[in-house]
């Protein structure tokens, strides 16, 4: 019996050695190769990547095509998974592998149009040019990589099938781009439910009164059916998750700002940028520093795209910020009544395009979706066919329109070493519309707001859905790069953008859904002190900055009221915090947690009951609502200020009393009932998001955090979500910390929110993410000096013998 016993526990402990044999030999075939030989095919000489202590690959390269073939290989190594995401999302395949729960997503991607855009596009490019040729290299070495390397952990889960990264891949990661900016859907259909259902009073809080009647006349879409409303509904509140389904990040915001020579320590110019984008594991960056003959750069790329988006060198250098221009329009059709394919345009009945799309289901049957355009844009209510008998809403959409050369923008914003050049770079960039801030050791400093800026007939609000039966929903033209908002050199001495509303020279129009001025604000505040000459050292403080003037300036009007409400001693002293606080959003401290539940709750208490439950959640994602909250806390006659469930007519001090209960009984509820637990560190937190991560408990191996996040909404250190209830899970925020000067660029510094590689079990997944938490920053290596002394192993990629 004990031989028996014996033998049994051998052979259990055999199996056990065994599986975790090749448990470890599974996960060690899915690790990136950083050092070695490796041969590629096309290439004409061998290439070497030399890998630093956070594994950012310094390659070198004979010649640029070699180069972005080498990049292409060793960014999948790390990257793959995020790429085969990003690209199934933005060409609407994200069903075939996640299965039905997608489907919406689908549809909706489908519908924007960017798939077939693409397709377009990719027939259409010169291979020849510069740009196409760096791409076709660039993605050779992410086939070469795929071709030969088993799939990364995440293909064999979800059971996703190898197949070969395109031209029309990148193209349509582009399109997903510039939809990840437009905030149309969350903001149009709410201010139109506003205006057209509630009126003008209600309207007067948005400060849309420069021309508040907008296109339509009001009472044109109250007409439009029940199911039109429901579907704009669905696309708003799907626009809203799409992304995050994905776990893939979605662009919010951005900090930038460049300083003369004359305003700081060296005497040459400093750069500084820290683009707010959602949170994700792997980060959206991936760092690399290129280097070929006449060529050399310290890149910040996305997965898809050989040119940086960010980047660097020892003469010059740039970041981006989101412009916020309205470069998207919803329009609302008027179909013949004898055909409903047919809508009234320029006069006269016209054919709408359509064509049939099949969407893959993993384990369902596909769905064959009919997609149709009109001549202002795709029917983007054809997303949710369902319902029969509703008002087809187009999407006039800049991407779509334009010619839009972003691959070749970026190619030479790599390249431009001059105010000329960054000038004429940024001129080619359409859509989306961005801030380019740019520097050079020579000196100069410029900014230009990059976009295609539609000429919409006089007195058009582009805030509202858009009669399409009318010329005033058309577009005349488009305005000159000339006549763009745009700075080089101001006396000041210094550029500032964040993403605040801009005052072009020229005088043209440029609406948008800009963010709070508090941010920018914030700011000026730091860098117009002319007593400081500022470094890569003291300008940290400034990025890191969690204060904003924006909580004080709410409750300004309120705290008399709420003087006169609040009776409880121990709530009385939590009032007396809040008119004390400077709004800064520290990890310890208390104010930033009642001022935001408070937030929210007030935005509750005076506007869910109007809105109704799905228009009301679809406001808290738009930025219309923060610029709306201090305008109404300080009309004490606004209608919101009324509950419409209830007989009585409230007025301020009655909801503000509502207001205030509701703010303590939550925190209360969810954080304790001492209010010395409810630390701002403890109620908002950092969770680094893995796409797999919805399926328990994957989650636990995944994700990355959480971390206690100080910041808040639209602070310089814009650690931030979407106004809500306690307690906050970050969503977006600086996606990377740079800080340049341009006396030595070789010493310039940043942060990778997580890490540099997306594999799972590397020593490069999240090691950066509790530097980042507390602020820290690393090296960016550039001179090869400094790539020498901080290299950890060296990857050399030779090419393959001729057949």
């Amino acid at each position: 019996m004990k031989r028996t016993l014996k033998f049994f526990a051998l052979l259990l402990l055999t199996l056990i050695v065994a599986a975790g044999a090749a448990a470890a030999w599974y996960l060690h075939t899915k690790q990136p190769q950083r050092a070695g030989t490796l041969t590629l095919t096309k290439l004409t000489a061998p290439v070497s990547v030399n890998f630093d202590e956070r594994g950012v690959p310094h390659i070198r390269a004979d010649n640029e095509i070699d180069l972005y073939r080498a990049l292409g290989y060793v960014h999948a190594q790390d990257r793959l998974f995020q790429m085969e995401m990003v690209r199934r999302l933005a060409q609407g395949e994200l069903a075939e592998v996640l299965g039905p729960k997608l489907a919406d997503v689908d549809r909706l991607f489908r519908t924007l149009g960017i798939r077939a855009h693409a397709e377009a596009t990719a027939a259409q490019m010169d291979l020849q040019s510069p740009s196409s040729k760096v791409l076709t290299a660039y993605l050779d070495g992410i086939n070469q990589y795929q071709d030969t390397h088993p799939a990364p952990m995440e293909f064999d889960l979800l059971g996703i099938p190898k197949r070969p990264f395109t031209a029309q891949d990148t193209l349509a990661v582009s399109g997903y781009l510039a939809y990840s900016f437009a905030a149309a859907f969350r903001t149009e259909p709410a201010l139109t439910f506003v205006r057209d259902k509630l009126g003008a009073g209600y309207l007067k809080a948005f400060d849309l009164d420069w021309h508040a009647e907008g296109v339509l006349k009001p009472g044109t879409t109250t007409a439009m059916n029940p199911q039109t409303w429901q579907k704009l509904d669905q696309i708003a509140q799907l626009s809203q998750q799409a992304l995050a389904a994905a776990g893939l990040p979605r662009f919010e915001g951005s900090n930038a700002w460049a300083l003369s020579g004359r305003r700081t320590a060296s005497g040459k110019p400093l750069l500084a940028g820290d683009p707010h984008i959602d949170f994700s594991v792997p980060s959206v960056w991936y760092e690399a520093h290129l280097s070929a003959p006449g060529f050399e750069l310290y890149g910040h790329l996305q997965a898809l795209n050989p040119s940086a988006l960010l980047g660097h060198n020892q003469q010059f250098g740039w970041s981006v910020t989101m412009f916020q221009n309205d470069d998207m329009d919803l329009v609302a059709e008027k179909t013949n009544p004898d055909n409903a394919n047919q809508i009234w345009y320029q006069g006269q009945w016209v054919d709408l395009q359509i064509h049939e799309e099949t969407i893959l289901i993993k384990g369902e049957a596909p769905i064959l979706l009919t997609l149709r355009r009109s001549p202002h844009g795709p029917i983007i209510t054809d997303a949710f066919p369902q319902s029969l008998g509703t008002t087809p809403v187009a999407m006039w959409w800049t991407f779509l329109e334009t010619d839009n050369p972003i691959l070749d923008a970026f190619y030479e914003l790599n390249r431009a070493d001059t105010l000329e050049k960054a000038r004429g770079a940024a001129s080619k960039i359409h859509a989306p519309g961005l801030n380019v801030v740019w520097a050079n050791a020579a000196g100069n400093i410029g900014w230009w707001a990059a976009a295609k800026l539609p000429i919409r007939p006089d007195n058009v609000n582009p805030n509202f859905i858009l009669d399409g039966s009318t010329s005033e929903a058309d577009k005349l033209g488009f305005y000159r790069f000339s006549d763009n908002p745009q700075e080089e050199n101001p006396a000041r001495g210094y550029i500032v953008s964040a993403n605040h509303q801009p005052k072009p020279n020229s005088g043209v129009p440029v609406p948008g859904y800009y963010n709070l001025y508090d941010r920018v604000q914030r700011l000026d505040e730091r860098l117009r002190d002319e007593s400081i000459k500022w470094d890569v050292t003291n300008s940290q403080s400034v990025q890191l900055d969690s204060q904003n003037g924006y909580g004080p300036r709410v409750l300004k009007p309120l705290l008399p009221v709420l003087n006169d409400i609040v009776t409880d001693p121990l709530e009385r002293a939590l009032l007396q915090s809040l008119a004390k606080w400077d709004g800064n959003h520290t990890v310890n401290n208390i104010p930033p947690t009642l001022f935001n539940q408070f937030l929210y709750e007030l935005a509750r208490g005076t506007m869910a009951d109007e809105m109704g439950e799905v228009q009301f959640k679809n406001l808290l994602g738009t930025r219309a609502l923060d610029f709306a909250l201090p305008r109404l806390a300080e009309d004490a006659t606004s209608p919101w200020w009324d509950n419409r469930n209830t007989l009585a007519v409230e007025n301020r001090a009655d909801t503000l009393k509502v207001v205030w209960r509701a703010t303590i009984d939550h925190l209360q509820a969810t954080l304790g009932k001492n209010p010395t637990d409810w630390g701002w560190g403890k109620a908002h937190t950092l969770t680094h998001g893995h796409p797999l991560a919805a399926q328990k408990p994957l989650d636990r191996l995944f994700n990355v955090g959480p971390f206690a996040a100080p910041g808040g909404r639209e602070t310089p250190n814009n650690l931030s979500s979407a106004i809500g209830p306690a307690p906050w899970a970050v969503s977006y925020g600086p996606s990377t910390r740079r800080l340049i000067d341009f006396a030595d660029a070789s010493k310039a510094l940043g942060i990778n929110p997580v890490g540099q590689s997306g594999v799972l079990f590397d020593a490069h997944y999240k090691d950066q993410a509790q530097t980042y938490m507390e602020g820290g920053y690393v090296p960016q290596h550039l001179s090869a000096a400094d790539v020498k002394a901080n290299t950890r192993s060296t990857l050399t990629l030779t090419p393959a013998a001729a057949h």
